[in-house]
C-alpha cells in the first residue's frame, strides 16, 4: 500500500546553487537526509533542495526514495557522461513551471524578436556585430561561411589535411580521421549544452538559428562556444593519429576542458543574455515556484565533484 506524500514547500530557484557534479557513489535517503555514499561507506550529504540541478556521473546510483525527494523538492536530475560530455536522460522535477518555455517560444515565434537573438548570438560568438539589414536566412548563410574558413584555419594551424566537413552519420568510418574526431567533439559539447539548457529551464527543440529539430536549440547554444572549446581538441587529436580509438582520446580532452573552463557555469547565464536581446521583460518566478524556471549564475560548478 503507497502512501501519498504531498511536495514540500520549494526553496525559490533564485536562492538555489546552479549545479553540481556527483560521480562514484550510492544516493540514498537516509534518515531523511539526501546523501552520497561511497565504496568505504562515508556519508556527504548533499542539500538537495538548495540546488536547482544535480549531474550523475558515470558510477552513480540513485534509490527511488532519493529520486522521488529530488522531484519533490524540484531538483532535476540529469545522467550525463563526465564532466557532461553525454547527456543521457534528465529527470523533471514534479510541478515544474512553463513560464520559461513560454518566454522562449514568444521569442522565437515572433519574427523580429527571433532576428534579433540570432543577432545576439552572432555577436557573443563572433566578437563584433553582424551587418545590420541582414534576414536570419542571410545571417545564416554569413556565419556558415566564416564557420568553414575558420575550419580551414585550424586545420592549418594543427598540420591537418582538410577538405571540408563531410560525414555521413549512418557510416560513420567512411569519414576521414579530422571529420570522426570533430563528429565526436561536437556531440560531447552538445551533451553539456543540452544539460545547461535542461538546468536553465528551457525547451532544447525551440531553436532561433537552427530549427525543426529536437535539439535546435541546443545547436544554437553549442555553437557559441564550439570553436573555443571542442574543435581545437578535435583537430589536435587528429594530428596525433592516435592507436586505438580517436573519439575516445577527443572525449577525453572535451571532458578536461569543461572541467578546466567551468562551460557549464559560463552557458546558463549566457542563454539569459543572448535571450534578453528580445527585449521582452524575463518572467519572474513566484517566491513558491518549483522546477528549473532560472538557476543562480553562481554556481558552484564542478566544486561538488566528487573524485
Amino acid at each position: 500500500m503507497s502512501t501519498f506524500l504531498p511536495p514540500l514547500k520549494p526553496i525559490p530557484i533564485k536562492d538555489r546553487i546552479s549545479v553540481i557534479f556527483i560521480e562514484r557513489g550510492e544516493i540514498d535517503v537516509l534518515d531523511g537526509a539526501f546523501v552520497v555514499v561511497d565504496v568505504t561507506g562515508i556519508r556527504t550529504h548533499v542539500p538537495v533542495g538548495g540546488v536547482a540541478c544535480i549531474m550523475l556521473e558515470p558510477g552513480t546510483r540513485v534509490s527511488h526514495r532519493a529520486a522521488a525527494l529530488a522531484a519533490r523538492v524540484g531538483t532535476l536530475l540529469v545522467w550525463v557522461g563526465e564532466a557532461g560530455v553525454r547527456l543521457y536522460s534528465a529527470g523533471q522535477p514534479g510541478g515544474a513551471r512553463s513560464d520559461r518555455l513560454l518566454y522562449q517560444a514568444r521569442l522565437a515565434l515572433d519574427e523580429n524578436l527571433r532576428l534579433k537573438v540570432v543577432r545576439k548570438m552572432y555577436a557573443v560568438r563572433f566578437g563584433e556585430e553582424p551587418p545590420a539589414r541582414r534576414s536570419v536566412e542571410q545571417l545564416r548563410g554569413i556565419e556558415g561561411a566564416r564557420v568553414r574558413r575558420t575550419y580551414q584555419i585550424l586545420a592549418q594551424q594543427f598540420g591537418v589535411e582538410w577538405k571540408g566537413r563531410d560525414y555521413d552519420a549512418e557510416d560513420w568510418d567512411s569519414a576521414d580521421l579530422a571529420n570522426r574526431c570533430l563528429s565526436a567533439a561536437t556531440s560531447c559539447l552538445y551533451g553539456v549544452t543540452e544539460a545547461a539548457v535542461l538546468a536553465a529551464g528551457y525547451a532544447p527543440a525551440v531553436g532561433f538559428i537552427h530549427t525543426g529539430k529536437p535539439l535546435s536549440f541546443v545547436y544554437d547554444i553549442a555553437d557559441v562556444y564550439k570553436f573555443e572549446t571542442v574543435v581545437p581538441i578535435a583537430f589536435k587529436v587528429a594530428a596525433s593519429h592516435p592507436a586505438g580509438n580517436p573519439e575516445r582520446a577527443v572525449r577525453l580532452g572535451c571532458r578536461d576542458v569543461f572541467r578546466q573552463t567551468k562551460l557549464l557555469d559560463r552557458i546558463i547565464p549566457d542563454i539569459e543574455d543572448i535571450l534578453s536581446a528580445g527585449e521582452i521583460p524575463r518572467p519572474e518566478p513566484a517566491p513558491d515556484a518549483v522546477g528549473p524556471a532560472l538557476p543562480n549564475p553562481e554556481s558552484l560548478g564542478d566544486a561538488g565533484h566528487r573524485s
